[in-house]
C-alpha cells in the first residue's frame, strides 16, 4: 500500500510538481490524494488539477489562523492523507495544526539547516560568505524551521552569484531532494524492519521481558514464563507485517475483525486467545500499539510481577 500525502502549497508549485511527478514511478511508495491551498489563484492547483490530483483551496483572508488551520486540517482527513508535505505553503502553523500532524508533516527549506531559517537565505549565505548553500527537508515543529533534518543537499555558490541565480540551482536540488526524502520517510510505515524495531522498543519496555525467535518469528515474553507478543512478517507468504497479541477470546477476537477487517485478523495456527493486528497499513498509532503490547504483557505476567506493579503504580 502506498501512503498518502496531502500537499499544501501557496503559489506556482514547482515543488510539488516535483513530488507529483515522482509518485507516477510504479516504485514510489507514496500517492498525492490532495493538493490543497490559502491562495485560490495559486498555479499550482492547476498543475494538480490537469493532473488528475484533488484540489482543494481557501483563502486565509478573513479567518483567524486556527480557523484556517481547522478547514485545512479537515480537507486534509477527509481526503484521506495520513502525511502532510508543505511544498511553499507560506504560513505559519498554528500550534494545534503541528500537534496534530506531529512527525507526520514535512517541509522544505531553502537552506542548510540550522543556517538561516525563515526568509532571504540566498541572500543571507552570500552576504556571510558562504562556500556552500543548499536545502533540507525536515519535520514540522511549532517552532519555524527547527524540526528534526531528514534530508540535505549543499549547492556551491559560484563568484558573482546573486540571490536569484542561486536560488534557481538550489530549486534543481530541492526538486531532488524532497521526492526522495519524503519516500524513504513514508516507507518506514511499511518496512518490516522498522516496524519491528518499534515492537520490540515497546515490548521489551514491559518488565522482566525478554526476547527470542519462536516460529520463525521474533517473539516476545516474560524472563523464563509465557509469551506476550509476536512479529508476524510474511508468514506463511500472507504479505503481512503484524504484531499478535493475547485477547480475552474468541469474542472479542471477532468483535475486533468485525470492527476493523483490514486491521485486525486471525493468525493462522495460534487459536481464538490471540489476535493479529497490521502494522504495515501506513496509519499505526503506536500509543494504541503500546497499550495492546501492556495489556498482553499483563494477560500472561505471574500475578506477583503484576501485584508488584500495581502497587509501584505502573499500571
Amino acid at each position: 500500500m502506498k501512503a498518502r500525502i496531502a500537499v499544501l502549497i501557496s503559489g506556482a508549485g514547482t515543488n510539488m510538481a516535483a513530488l507529483l511527478y515522482a509518485a507516477k514511478l510504479p516504485s514510489c511508495p507514496y500517492e498525492i490524494v490532495l493538493v490543497a491551498s490559502n491562495n485560490p489563484d495559486a498555479e499550482g492547483l492547476k498543475i494538480a488539477a490537469t493532473e488528475g490530483i484533488p484540489t482543494f483551496a481557501v483563502s486565509h483572508i478573513g479567518l483567524d489562523r486556527a480557523a484556517h488551520d481547522a478547514v485545512m486540517h479537515d480537507a486534509i482527513v477527509e481526503a484521506g492523507a495520513v502525511y502532510v508535505a508543505l511544498a511553499g505553503y507560506m504560513r505559519i502553523l498554528s500550534t494545534e495544526f503541528v500537534a496534530k500532524w506531529d512527525e507526520r508533516m514535512l517541509n522544505i527549506h531553502p537552506s542548510l539547516l540550522p543556517k538561516y531559517k525563515g526568509l532571504h537565505t540566498h541572500q543571507r549565505a552570500i552576504d556571510a560568505k558562504d562556500t556552500v548553500a543548499g536545502t533540507s527537508v525536515h519535520l514540522v515543529t511549532a517552532e519555524l524551521d527547527d524540526g528534526p533534518v531528514l534530508g540535505q543537499i549543499e549547492v556551491s555558490i559560484l563568484p558573482g552569484d546573486t540571490a536569484d541565480t542561486l536560488a534557481d540551482r538550489v530549486k534543481m536540488a530541492e526538486y531532488q531532494l524532497y521526492p526522495k526524502t519524503l519516500a524513504d520517510y513514508v516507507a518506514r510505515d511499511t518496512n518490516p524492519e522498522y516496524l519491528t524495531a518499534q515492537v520490540r522498543t515497546l515490548a521489551l519496555a514491559q518488565p522482566e521481558a525478554d526476547e527470542v525467535l519462536s516460529h520463525g518469528m521474533p517473539c516476545f515474553g516474560i524472563v523464563g514464563g509465557k509469551k506476550f507478543a509476536y512479529v508476524s512478517v510474511d508468514h506463511h507468504g500472507d504479505g503481512k507485517t503484524a504484531l499478535l497479541v493475547k485477547i480475552s477470546g474468541v469474542e472479542e477476537q471477532a468483535m475486533l475483525i468485525d470492527s476493523d477487517a483490514e486491521r485486525y485478523y486471525r493468525p493462522a495456527y495460534f487459536g481464538d486467545g490471540w489476535v493479529a493486528i497490521r502494522l504495515d497499513l501506513g496509519d499505526t498509532d503506536w500509543d494504541h500499539i503500546g497499550d495492546w503490547i501492556a495489556k498482553s504483557w499483563r494477560a500472561v505476567a505471574p500475578k506477583k510481577l503484576t501485584n508488584l506493579m500495581d502497587v509501584a503504580g505502573e499500571f
